[in-house]
C-alpha cells in the first residue's frame, strides 16, 4: 500500500448525476420530476417515456453510477486515498438532498462534487450547481449546519476520459468489416442543445457561435481522431453530430443531428461509420436508444454498416482521473501549484465557475461558482 494520498481540506466526494427510473411505474414520476414547471400533460409524459418503456422502464445510468461508485473506492483504497464516496441523483433516488443530508449527519464538513458531465454548458454544469443550491437551501431551512461544496473542474480533456474514448473508436473500426474499414467514417456524437445556449456556454470570453460547448468538444473530437490515425496509420474523416433533442420545433438547436448525418454520409458514397458518443460518460438511455436503437435502424434502412464506441463508463482509466482531479484541487485549495493535466488545444479548465458562465435564461442561485451564496 502506497502512502496515504493527502484530500484536505476535502472530507468527501459526492458523485452527482441526473438519475433515470428503474421500474415501469417510475417512467412517468421520473420525467415528471426532469420536466418539473413546464406544464407538460401527463399523457405527453407517457409518450416520452416510451423510450423506457421499450426496456423495462428501466434506465441503465443508476447501475452504471453504482458501477463508477465501486471503481472510485476501489481506486481510492488501492492508491492510499481515505475519501468517503457518496451519490446523489438530480431528478431521482438517491435524491441529492437526501444524500447532502447524510453526509452533514455524517460531519462531512467540505465536499467535492464530481458531475456526471465533462462539458460546460448550462444543462451540463450550470443547472447542477442550481440544483446543488436549491438542496443546501433545503437542509438550511430545516436547520441543518450544511457543508461547504466546491465542483470539480470540466474534465473533458483529462487523459483518463480521452484515453479510454479513443480506444472504444478502435475496438469499433477494427468490428467493422475490413472491406469497409479504412474508409470508415467517424461521427463524434453528443447531446443537442439550444444554439443559444451553446453561444453562452463557458466563462464570458469563451461566448460566441457555439461557445465553450463546440469548442470543448471539437478539441476532444480531434484528439480522439488524431490518435486513431496514428495508431492505425489511417486518416479517418469525421465530424462533430448532435442527437437527442428534446425542444420545440421553433427554436434552433445544435445540428446535424446523428439520423440525418447518416443519410448525408450515404448520399457521399462514405461506406461505414462508427458513432462515438463522446458527450456522454456512460451507456445511458440517450445513447442507448438514439443510437444503439434509431441510429441503428436508420443505417439499417440505408444498407449502411455502423458501429457504436463504447462511453467511458467505470473505466479504471476515468476513476484514476477523478483521483487525480481531487488531488489536484486539494493542492490548490492548500495553497500550493498545481500543474493540471489536460490535453489538447485549450488547456485545463477553470476551478471555479466565473460569474456570467453558462447563465440561464431565469436567474437562479447556483452553489459550487464565484457567485455562489454557499461561499
Amino acid at each position: 500500500m502506497p502512502d496515504a494520498l493527502d484530500a484536505t481540506p476535502y472530507d468527501a466526494l459526492l458523485l452527482l448525476s441526473f438519475g433515470g427510473p428503474e421500474g415501469p411505474d417510475d417512467v412517468v414520476p421520473f420525467l415528471e420530476n426532469v420536466t418539473r414547471g413546464r406544464g407538460i400533460p401527463k399523457e405527453r409524459l407517457k409518450e416520452v417515456g416510451q423510450h423506457y418503456f421499450l426496456f423495462g422502464g428501466v434506465s441503465p445510468i443508476n447501475d452504471q453510477n453504482r458501477a463508477l461508485l465501486q471503481a472510485l473506492r476501489e481506486d481510492f483504497a488501492a492508491h492510499g486515498l481515505d475519501l468517503p464516496v457518496y451519490w446523489g441523483n438530480r431528478n431521482w433516488a438517491p435524491y441529492l438532498t437526501d444524500t447532502l443530508r447524510e453526509m452533514a449527519a455524517d460531519g462531512r464538513r467540505r465536499v467535492l462534487v464530481l458531475a456526471t458531465s465533462a462539458y460546460a454548458s448550462y444543462s451540463g454544469c450550470r443547472q447542477y450547481r442550481e440544483n446543488l443550491a436549491d438542496a443546501l437551501a433545503t437542509l438550511q431551512a430545516e436547520g441543518v449546519d450544511v457543508p461547504a461544496v466546491d465542483k470539480l473542474r470540466h474534465y473533458f480533456n483529462h487523459p483518463g476520459f480521452v484515453e479510454p474514448m479513443t480506444d472504444g473508436v478502435l475496438h469499433a473500426l477494427a468490428d467493422l468489416p475490413e472491406d469497409v474499414r479504412a474508409g470508415a467514417h467517424i461521427a463524434f456524437t453528443t447531446h443537442s442543445i439550444p444554439t443559444a445556449a451553446a453561444d453562452t456556454s463557458g466563462p464570458v470570453e469563451s461566448h460566441g457561435d457555439g461557445g465553450a460547448y463546440v469548442a470543448q468538444h471539437l478539441d476532444v473530437a480531434r484528439l480522439i481522431a488524431d490518435a486513431v490515425r496514428e495508431r492505425t496509420g489511417v486518416d479517418h474523416p469525421w465530424q462533430l453530430v448532435y442527437q437527442s433533442r428534446s425542444g420545440a420545433p421553433h427554436i434552433p438547436w445544435l445540428e446535424p443531428d446523428i439520423c440525418d448525418h447518416l443519410e448525408e454520409r450515404h448520399a457521399a458514397g462514405v461506406p461505414a461509420v462508427v458513432m462515438a458518443p463522446i458527450g456522454f460518460v456512460s451507456d445511458h438511455m440517450e445513447v442507448l436508444y438514439d443510437l444503439d436503437t434509431e441510429a441503428t435502424a436508420k443505417a439499417g434502412e440505408l444498407g449502411l454498416p455502423v458501429r457504436r464506441s463504447a462511453t467511458v463508463g467505470a473505466d479504471p482509466r476515468f476513476a484514476a482521473a477523478v483521483r487525480e482531479l481531487i488531488l489536484e484541487r486539494a493542492a490548490v485549495e492548500r495553497g500550493r501549484e498545481v500543474t493540471p493535466c489536460a490535453l489538447g488545444a485549450l488547456g485545463p479548465s477553470h476551478d471555479v465557475c466565473p460569474v456570467g458562465c453558462c447563465p440561464a435564461r431565469t436567474p437562479r442561485p447556483a452553489a459550487a461558482g464565484a457567485d455562489s451564496p454557499y461561499a
